[in-house]
Order: C-alpha cells, then sequence, then structure tokens
C-alpha cells in the first residue's frame, strides 16, 4: 500500500463509520473546496487529454445553479415535475435536429436520454434485441469494428448477445465495409460504426455501412459519443466530414453525448432513433406489481431532474452560434497539435483524425514519450495494438499558449525517447483506459482487476499508520 491508496488521509478526517455527531456544513464544504482547487489545477493548465470538455468555470457555476434547482426532483414523477417533460423533450428535440433527423420521412423519429455513453450504447442495444425478439428472433449477433467502444461488449455481454469484432485497416485505422458484410447473418440485428472512434478520432466509412445495412435488412448504430455534439459544426465550418446521421436512410440509431461536447455535466447522453418503434420496444412494463402498475422507458428508475435541467441549460444558452465557435477553436487546436507532430519524422499521426488523435513511432516506445510528458504535466490516454498517445482535444487546450508547450515537450519527449532506446530501457507509461498510470507487471486481466479493487476497496481498510 502507498499513500496514494488513501487520498488525502493525512489531511482530512477518514470515515469508516458515521460521525458520532455532524459536521457543521461550512466544515464539510471547506474540505471539498480544498481537494476541488487542487484537482481543478491539473487539468486548467490545458495539458489533460479529454475529460474535461467546457474547463470554464463560469459554464459550470451557471450549470451548477441550474442543476440545483431541480436536483431534489425525481423525474419519474412528472405530475409533481412536468417540467421534466418540457426538458427531455426539448433536450431530444434539439439533438434530433442537430442529426437531421428531419430527413426521415417514412417513420417517425424518438429518443431517450440517458446516463452517458455507455447507457446510450446499452439502451441501444436493447431496443435491437427486443425488437428483434417481437419478431421472434432469438440468440442475435452484433457486428462492429475493433475500433468501436468497449461499451458495445459490455452491453452484448450483460444482454447475452454475440459480439462479433472485426479488424480495421491499420493505415486508415477504419473498417472495410466488405469485412463488416462477412459478419453479418440471419441473426445480425445491428451494424456499428464510429463517428468518431474514441481511439484515433477517425470515422469510419458510415455511408457505406448504411447501404451495407439496408441491403441486408439489419439495423446501423452510429456511435456518435464523443463527436455528434461537434462533428455537425466542424461540417458547417467547411472540414471534411462526411455524412454519418440520419440523413444516410441505413442510420437506424446514434448514440451522442451531451456531457461530452454537448458541454453539460456528466451523467447525461442521447440515444436517439429513426424509429420509435425500434426505441419503444425496450419499455419495460410489469402491470400486476402489487405496488402499483410499473412502467420503465429505460433501464433507469429514478433520476435526478437536476441533469436534466442543466443540460437542457447548456444547449439552450449555447445555441449553434456558440456552439460552433468552440468548434471552430477546437478543430483549429487540433490541426495546430497534429502538425506538431508531424514535425518529428520519428512520429506519425494515425490515420486521417478529426478533432482527437492519436500518434505513434517506428523508431521506439512511443511510451517513452508519455513518461517524459507526464513529468511536465500532460495527461495522455495510451493505446495498444500498436502502442500510441492518444490526444482528444477540448476547451482547455484551445488557451493561449498549451499548443506552445505540446510542442516544446514533445521535442524534449522525443529526444528522450531516442535516448531510452538506445539504452535498451523500458518505458513505464502502460494503455490503461481513462489513464491510470503504471506499467503492466501482471498479467493483463490480473492487473485490471487489481487497479479495480484498489480504487473500489482500499479505501474500505484503516489506512496504515506512520
Amino acid at each position: 500500500m502507498t499513500n496514494a491508496d488513501y487520498p488525502y488521509a493525512g489531511r482530512f478526517p477518514v470515515h469508516r463509520t458515521l460521525p458520532e455527531r455532524g459536521t457543521p456544513r461550512e466544515d464539510v464544504l471547506a474540505e471539498l473546496r480544498a481537494m476541488a482547487a487542487e484537482e481543478d489545477a491539473f487539468w486548467e493548465t490545458g495539458k489533460c487529454s479529454g475529460t474535461m470538455y467546457s474547463g470554464d468555470h463560469e459554464h459550470y457555476r451557471f450549470l451548477t445553479e441550474a442543476f440545483g434547482l431541480f436536483a431534489h426532483v425525481n423525474v419519474l414523477q412528472r405530475d409533481m415535475c412536468p417540467s421534466a417533460t418540457k426538458l427531455e423533450g426539448e433536450i431530444l428535440a434539439m439533438a434530433l435536429d442537430l442529426l437531421h433527423a428531419e430527413a426521415v420521412t417514412d417513420t417517425t423519429p424518438g429518443g431517450l436520454v440517458t446516463t452517458g455513453g455507455s447507457g446510450s450504447i446499452l439502451h441501444a442495444m436493447l431496443a435491437y434485441r427486443e425488437h428483434a425478439a417481437a419478431r421472434g428472433l432469438t440468440g442475435v449477433n452484433v457486428v462492429k469494428p475493433e475500433t468501436g467502444h468497449p461499451a458495445f461488449d459490455k452491453a452484448c455481454r450483460l444482454l447475452g448477445m454475440e459480439l462479433r469484432s472485426v479488424p480495421v485497416d491499420p493505415v486508415t485505422t477504419v473498417v472495410d465495409p466488405d469485412r463488416m458484410a462477412a459478419g453479418i447473418d440471419d441473426r445480425t440485428v445491428a451494424l456499428v460504426g464510429s463517428a468518431c472512434n474514441y481511439g484515433y478520432g477517425t470515422i469510419d466509412p458510415i455511408g457505406d455501412l448504411a447501404g451495407l445495412a439496408l441491403d441486408r435488412g439489419v439495423g446501423l448504430h452510429v456511435d456518435g459519443c464523443l463527436g455528434g455534439f461537434i462533428l455537425p459544426f466542424g461540417q458547417e465550418l467547411g472540414y471534411d466530414i462526411p455524412v454519418f446521421d440520419f440523413r444516410l436512410p441505413g442510420v437506424t440509431s446514434i448514440s451522442a453525448d451531451t456531457h461530452k461536447y454537448g458541454y453539460a455535466f456528466k451523467g447525461t447522453s442521447t440515444v436517439l432513433f429513426r424509429d420509435r418503434a425500434l426505441r419503444d420496444a425496450q419499455y419495460f412494463h410489469l402491470p400486476g406489481w402489487s405496488g402499483g402498475k410499473y412502467m420503465s422507458p429505460g433501464i433507469e428508475g429514478s433520476r435526478s431532474g437536476g441533469l436534466l435541467a442543466e443540460t437542457w441549460a447548456a444547449m439552450v444558452q449555447l445555441g449553434r452560434e456558440g456552439y460552433q465557435a468552440y468548434a471552430r477553436d477546437i478543430f483549429s487546436t487540433a490541426d495546430a497539435m497534429k502538425a506538431v507532430v508531424g514535425a518529428h519524422p520519428e512520429l506519425r499521426v494515425m490515420g486521417s483524425p478529426t478533432f482527437c488523435f492519436s500518434f505513434t513511432s517506428d523508431a521506439f516506445d512511443i511510451y517513452h514519450v508519455a513518461d517524459l510528458m507526464r513529468g511536465r504535466g500532460w495527461r495522455f490516454n495510451g493505446q495498444q495494438y500498436p502502442n500510441a498517445i492518444h490526444m482528444a482535444v477540448t476547451r482547455p487546450q484551445t488557451q493561449p499558449g498549451v499548443v506552445d508547450a505540446f510542442a516544446a515537450d514533445l521535442a524534449e519527449g522525443v529526444a528522450y525517447a531516442r535516448t531510452m532506446e538506445a539504452a535498451g530501457k523500458q518505458a513505464f507509461s502502460g494503455a490503461i483506459y481513462g489513464g491510470v498510470p503504471g506499467g503492466m507487471s501482471l498479467e493483463a486481466e490480473e492487473f485490471i482487476v487489481s487497479v479495480m479493487d484498489d480504487m473500489l476497496d482500499v479505501e474500505l481498510s484503516v489506512p496504515p499508520g506512520p
């Protein structure tokens, strides 16, 4: 065990039982303010990949006030809180509009607000399974590119669906539609394409996948969790971003996270359906329960109205003009950072990415670069197969000086990597989603389990004495 296993144990009380007497509110808030200020200082430098999409404390204060007005409300009780119907409905209407649901003329589109990208993907997969089951089709499968988010694998495992993963082109980092076609059979209910994928920031050939889905009579889910609220504005700004939304007839569902480039707080996302009948297939009904007739449109039951309020507030306050202005800054910053990487012959950007990108090296282990840059305050996410460094550009990177710092520190990192490679040294950094540092000294699954155990269970024990 290390001191890092027990954060703040040396500074603040450690609670293993409820305190005998309650702590004064101001003392509680003072402790929280101290932790928040120190942790904010880490990402405020702009050296953190992804994670903090807005980075604007004035915006956060605005959302906090909106959240606080409805934080105590359970949106299940619409008779007491009719505002939830307005807020949720308008969030979905705005998201559907952004992703061109007006192009759908043969069905009526709809959607759900969920708790995040994984929740949206889980609900989409549930909808496809249940819609198939209503037609008598069981034992179904989904075909996705290997770069598709692990939430698809998780959803299929939880729902008892087969997940078929298709390799991507190692140069373009996108999937070949012919290889996707080879994975389809009479029990396939949906294909998956990313716009864009998390790993490389590249967009699968959604147009081709949509045509394939139509030809084979299966659904196509576009994972726009990362790109759904920024790529449309990139298109408006003239960037070479292909159509990926409901303008393509074969696209039957899209996930898009409001808590990423929608600039809402963590805890909301949208999953949108070309046809409400597909969405409605996942509804849960239990009319014979002794507690009353029960129905839930999604997996969650109780939800805080605050999440709907702050998400709605973010979207309405920013408007198209605000979103487009932020997109302009992010795309131009991403272009500048990719140019910095391209100036080093030892490095190469993978594929043709958008606002987030990954880079690797054929000359040395790229994790040596990550090691040096961690010491300069950078927090990257590591990729594997091949090893690569991932950078998701968000608003904190658009502040003055960040690109210059990236250029200077990357140059040092490349020089350091050359030295370490020549000396036969092993890099410390590893490819752990979410940025957990450390090398892979154990077998991968054992290591991941140990990391999870540390996060969940170590704090249950009393910190060791001095």
